[in-house]
């Protein structure tokens, strides 16, 4: 299945914590899928069911690329094969926090000035968010296509051809003890929790449109679909001409981006949420976090995030040999799921209109 977008340059730009972009709203055609069900979690380990393409603009580069997420084994993990690198071969990267190159403006893993892939945060926190273990993503450029700014097309090609089950057992990274790191005015932490993983975002902005947001989230692929999965990246219109000259947002506009000038909203559809700005902030930070390399057991919380900050408390996670275990799923919450919980559930696939 192929999914295409284009954006032009109308001038939106974004704040410098957050790479991405958004603007239209949920389009007419998904009527069909609003109607699907999906279960919550699966004990196993999952891929997609077949291969899907998705092609649109790079929101910084401006330059149209295309990927396809193939269906992969268990414990392949999600790893890029990036295409088109001029005189080399294809080269694979993992999406993986040891494989982080750059935080500035987006998150970029591999070689940030070559065959690296930059902008991956919004796709990796769909196959997050849905729960999807395994996929082998092959890309033709340097930047993952920004689509609407936010995961839900992605979440939308995803559903479109569905996920499977593979035959090997889900595994988890589980926080033993809490780790921190402080930038600035900012933090990011992950903290021990039984079970699950939990999402404590802020964000405090000195304008009265956003002002100081808060969410608290639990994951899961339903709650992922309504709450997070459409909120768009944001960004303020005085900032624009710094980026441009910096070459960063060459392919930002209104349609994939809420954009800002002083207290009002560009964008003629207005927010899909009223507190979209600290939603987004989470879908960023869901997919940041993906890159632990298996689905985190713990709570994080950030004040004042952003790639940076969800990066960096990975990197002091896994420094730490005492504060983290890797983890099979236990039988007694399997039998728990299997008996009517979490796996048995079903749920709308999508959440509020616009607002």
């Amino acid at each position: 299945m192929r999914f295409q977008t284009a954006a032009g340059l109308y001038g939106g730009t974004w704040d410098a914590n957050v790479c991405g972009a958004a603007g239209q709203d949920w389009f007419g055609s998904m009527n069909a899928v609003r109607q699907k069900t999906f279960r919550v979690r699966r004990p196993l380990q999952t891929t997609v069911a077949e291969p899907v393409e998705l092609s649109g603009l790079g929101v910084h580069s401006n330059v149209p690329v295309s990927l396809v997420l193939h269906p992969a084994e268990s414990d392949h993990g999600v790893v890029f094969r990036r295409t088109g690198v001029n005189g080399r071969r294809d080269v694979s990267i993992s999406a993986h926090w040891s494989e982080v190159s750059m935080t500035e403006l987006c998150t970029v893993i591999g070689d940030a000035g070559g065959a690296g892939v930059s902008t991956v945060e919004h796709l990796m926190s769909a196959l997050s968010g849905l729960g999807i273990d395994n996929v082998l993503v092959e890309i033709d450029g340097p930047e993952v296509p920004i689509l609407d700014g936010s995961s839900a097309q992605f979440v939308e090609a995803i559903d479109e051809v569905g996920i499977v089950d593979l035959d090997a057992q889900r595994q988890y990274i589980k926080v033993l003890k809490p780790v921190r790191v402080d930038i600035g005015r900012g933090y990011s932490e992950l903290l021990p929790s039984q079970s699950g993983f939990r999402l404590e975002v802020e964000i405090d902005f000195d304008n009265d449109i956003i002002g100081n947001q808060k969410r608290v989230f639990d994951l899961d692929p339903v709650s992922y679909r309504s709450e997070i999965a459409r909120a768009r990246t944001f960004g303020f219109l005085r900032d624009v001409e710094t980026l441009w000259k910096a070459g960063f947002a060459l392919g930002a506009s209104l349609e994939n981006t809420v954009a800002l000038e002083d207290e009002r909203v560009l964008n003629p559809e207005g927010l899909r949420f009223p507190d979209e700005f600290v939603r987004h902030k989470m879908l960023d930070a869901v997919g940041d976090l993906a890159l632990a390399g298996a689905p985190l057991i713990g709570h994080y919380r950030s004040y004042c995030g952003g790639h940076k900050l969800n990066v960096a408390v990975l990197e002091a996670l896994f420094s730490d040999p005492e504060a983290f275990a890797v983890v099979r799923e236990s039988s007694e919450k399997r039998r728990e799921v299997a008996n009517g919980g979490a796996l048995g559930a079903f749920a709308p696939a999508y959440g509020p209109d616009v607002y």
